[in-house]
C-alpha cells in the first residue's frame, strides 16, 4: 500500500457497532490504545473489515495538534 498520508496506524479491529447508515470501527493501535473511526456500511462491508482482522487507520489533515498536561 502507498499513500501520501503522513500519519498511518496499523492495528487490529477490536469491535464493528453496526447502525443503519454508519459503522463505528475500534481499532487497538496497541495494548489499551484505541482509535476509533466512522465508516459507511458500504465501505465497512467492501473492505471486508470483520472484529480481529488487521486495519489501517489514516489519518489525512493539513493540521495534527499535540497537547500536553
Amino acid at each position: 500500500m502507498k499513500i501520501s498520508a503522513r500519519n498511518s496506524l496499523v492495528g487490529k479491529i477490536l469491535s464493528i457497532k453496526e447502525g443503519s447508515v454508519n459503522n463505528e470501527i475500534v481499532i487497538e493501535l496497541a495494548a489499551g490504545v484505541e482509535i476509533t473511526s466512522v465508516v459507511t456500511k458500504k465501505s465497512c462491508e467492501q473492505l471486508g473489515l470483520v472484529v480481529g482482522g488487521n486495519a489501517y487507520a489514516i489519518i489525512k489533515a493539513s493540521n495534527v495538534m499535540v497537547a500536553v498536561d
